[in-house]
C-alpha cells in the first residue's frame, strides 16, 4: 500500500506542487511556474538516480511543459487546469483494451468472475472519460477554489468509492458462486 501510495504521489507530483503554491499565494503564475520547475527537476532527479522512466512520465512532462507554458505565455490558467483531463482521458482508453484489470486481481476473482471483471475494467475506463469531462467543464470556469476542490475531493472520491463498490460486488458475486457450486456438489 505504501508503493501504491508513494507511486500516485510522484504521478501527481505538479498537481501537488501546483495546489500546494497557489494554495500558499494565490497566484496562478507562481503556482504554475513552480510546477513546472518541479516536474522537470523530478525528471532529473529520477534520471540521476537511474530509474526507468516509462511513456507516462514523459508525457506527463511534456503535458506540464507544454499546458504551463501556455498558461505562463496567456495568462489564462483553464490551460494548465485541463491538464488532469487529458491523463484521464489516456488512461480511460488504455482501460478499454479488453481484459486489462485481470493480471492487478487475485486469484479467486480471475477464477469465479472473468468476465464481470472485463465488464469492471470497461466501467473503469468510462469513470475516467466522465471525470475528464467533469474537469474540463470545471477547469473551464477559471474557478480555482472549484478546480481544486474537483481535483483534491471530487476525483480522488470518485475512484475510492468506485474500487469500493467494486469490492463489494466482487466479494458478494463470488461468495455467491461458491456457495452454489458448495451446494451442488
Amino acid at each position: 500500500m505504501k508503493s501504491v501510495l508513494a507511486r500516485l504521489a510522484s504521478d501527481f507530483f505538479s498537481t501537488i506542487v501546483f495546489l500546494v503554491v497557489y494554495f500558499a499565494t494565490d497566484n496562478v503564475l507562481l503556482a504554475t511556474g513552480i510546477a513546472v520547475a518541479g516536474a522537470i527537476a523530478q525528471v532529473i532527479y529520477m534520471r540521476v538516480k537511474g530509474e526507468a522512466l516509462g511513456y507516462m512520465t514523459w508525457a506527463s512532462l511534456a503535458l506540464v511543459i507544454v499546458l504551463g507554458g501556455a498558461t505562463l505565455l496567456t495568462h489564462d490558467p483553464r490551460f494548465v487546469l485541463a491538464k488532469p483531463a487529458i491523463g484521464h482521458v489516456a488512461i480511460g482508453a488504455i482501460m478499454l483494451k479488453r481484459g486489462w484489470m485481470l493480471p492487478y486481481l487475485p486469484p479467486i476473482v480471475k477464477q469465479n468472475i472473468p468476465d464481470q471483471a472485463i465488464l469492471a475494467g470497461y466501467a473503469w475506463a468510462a469513470l475516467m472519460f466522465v471525470l475528464a469531462a467533469g474537469t474540463v467543464a470545471v477547469a473551464s470556469t477559471g474557478d480555482m477554489a472549484l478546480w481544486a476542490f474537483y481535483v483534491s475531493v471530487v476525483l480522488v472520491g470518485a475512484k475510492i468509492a468506485a474500487f469500493a463498490i467494486q469490492y463489494v460486488v466482487f466479494r458478494i458475486v463470488i461468495t455467491n458462486r461458491l456457495r452454489a457450486a458448495a451446494a451442488r456438489a
